[in-house]
């Protein structure tokens, strides 16, 4: 086993004979212990702390829900704890590795079947390992006029970034509530499907949510209570027409005022998708690197941040969005939408061409169409590539924003690393996703990093501030914040673990919630 961590309770004799009962439901190849068989790619290499925290024992991989329910059958009996990835690319929040060492990772990259495309309806059934750019070619192939809404990274899994709740640029960006019934796996094999889909014959399964009696498909979501299998997410139909733009803003300050104009323009749907506010660096990062501008140690001196700005015609914040539907209902909502942000001094619009050759603009344009790339991730060659991401929650005022938007910066700049961030614009709250790049090679940086990231937790929950998603190193610290009537909630959790999952088996630790 090269000294890998087993998990807890069990022998290394328990674990290899209930491997070698996995194998002979998936095959000899589809179960990895070694590293030069591929076990290396479920490490989290991007970690504050060293690959060991979160060494996986090894990973399996079933082809199907039939071997899947077999799987986790064996592991239930034996004991051996499973950690679920679909594409395993939820990178800055711990990639495919577990929570806890020696945790056996369940691969479901194998199941990825499009099971359906409902052109009428407009939704797909999707199985966990179909990714944003699988799924769109399949569109693309078929000339099907539907439009997916991806995260930023193509590799990702349509069904995964859903149960993590996460966002895209189109106005179907919000994941999971574009989310229409799943089919779920239990700790014991039990194989169930939500809402309409609890029928036998169901011909709404996809189209209306809640069907009969409570409704949990929320509880798979960011949880360790059972294994989504399939799921039916809601298509965007092609718009005919579509206005992309870009505004940027010349001072920090001016994301007081920015924030109090998009929230009028956001709540009642005036701005139709999840605008997107990036600071300097995060935009500038995507084109340039940081040794052009600083050599030095500690954050980019302001000096270099208004050469790099003036270089790359950015702002200190840089705002993209854009409209959909017929041009006359474009021409209306973006008279309303010029007038307003031109009201900020100093700010400079551009459209669909004006900035031709940007690969900052280029890769948004795409993502707000709908078309997956990987573009974003030129922003770990800004230090040495490693990443956590801190993604608190707050209202959509000016005041807060400043406020989260100081949190950040000035912690980071005490820890010596630079500010990355943007913000998210949603219905009526705002997501800041401070990425926090370091060298994971530089022992001194990774634990400044973890230092940090701690810090800014503490903060942001002192301030009202809470987490909508975090780093596999830190979701009990995050847990933790949500303490309401001595953590009532995660009490819960606990009841709904133990009723569904009473061995522990599916993904120990996950969100903070653990086997009792």
């Amino acid at each position: 086993m090269n000294n890998r961590p087993l998990p807890d309770g069990l022998s290394e004799a328990d674990l290899l004979g209930g491997l070698a009962r996995m194998a002979e439901v998936v095959g000899k190849k589809w179960v990895i212990l070694e590293p030069e068989a591929g076990l290396t790619a479920y490490y989290d290499t991007q970690s504050t702390l060293p690959i060991s925290a979160s060494m996986p024992s090894g990973a399996v991989a079933p082809a199907n829900t039939d071997e899947l329910q077999k799987v986790v059958k064996i592991a239930n009996e034996i004991g051996i704890p499973l950690w679920t990835i679909s594409c395993g690319k939820n990178i800055g929040y711990g990639g495919p590795a577990p929570r806890k060492p020696g945790t056996l990772v369940l691969d479901l990259k194998r199941m990825n079947r499009i099971l359906e495309v409902n052109v009428e309806s407009a939704y797909v059934v999707v199985e966990p390992g179909v990714s944003y750019l699988q799924l769109y070619e399949h569109l693309q192939k078929n000339n099907i006029p539907l439009w997916i809404d991806c995260a930023a990274p193509a590799w990702g899994s349509v069904l995964g970034n859903a149960m993590e709740r996460g966002g895209g640029y189109t106005p179907y960006g919000d994941h999971w509530m574009m989310q229409c019934g799943l089919e779920v796996v239990l700790a014991d094999g039990t194989l169930f499907r939500t809402g309409m889909g609890a029928m036998e014959n169901s011909n709404t399964w996809n189209l209306f949510k809640y069907g009969y009696g409570p409704y949990i498909d929320g509880i798979f979501t960011q949880s360790n209570f059972g294994i989504a299998t399939k799921m039916g997410v809601w298509l965007m139909p092609e718009p005919p027409g579509v206005k992309p733009y870009m505004i940027t803003f010349p001072r920090e300050e001016d994301l007081h005022q920015i924030i109090e104009i998009m929230r009028p323009l956001k709540v009642p749907g005036v701005m139709q998708n999840a605008a997107v506010l990036s600071n300097l660096i995060w935009e500038g990062a995507i084109s340039t690197t940081r040794d052009r501008y600083y050599r030095g140690d500690g954050p980019m001196p302001e000096s270099a941040r208004q050469k790099m700005a003036a270089d790359l015609e950015l702002g200190a914040w840089n705002m993209t969005s854009s409209l959909y539907g017929p041009p006359a209902v474009i021409d209306t909502l973006w008279q309303v939408i010029e007038e307003s942000f031109s009201q900020v001094k100093g700010a400079r619009i551009y459209l669909a061409d004006d900035r031709a050759g940007d690969p900052g603009w280029e890769y948004r344009k795409k993502l707000m169409r709908g078309q997956p790339n990987m573009t974003e991730f030129s922003l770990l060659n800004w230090t040495g590539g490693g990443h956590v991401d801190f993604s608190p929650v707050a209202p959509m005022t000016g005041d807060e924003a400043m406020n989260l938007f100081n949190i950040c910066q000035s912690n980071a700049h005490e820890f010596g690393f630079d500010y990355v961030a943007e913000f998210f614009g949603g219905w009526r709250q705002m997501v800041q996703v401070f990425m926090l790049l370091f060298d994971p090679e530089d022992a001194d940086q990774r634990e400044r990093a973890n230092q940090l990231f701690s810090v800014l937790i503490r903060e942001a929950a002192a301030n009202g501030y809470g987490e909508y998603r975090t780093n596999l190193s830190f979701m009990d610290e995050v847990a933790a914040t949500y303490d309401f009537n001595d953590g009532a909630l995660w009490k819960v959790h606990q009841k709904i673990k133990r009723a569904l999952d009473p061995k522990g088996i599916l993904a120990p630790g996950k969100q903070g919630i653990w086997p009792l």
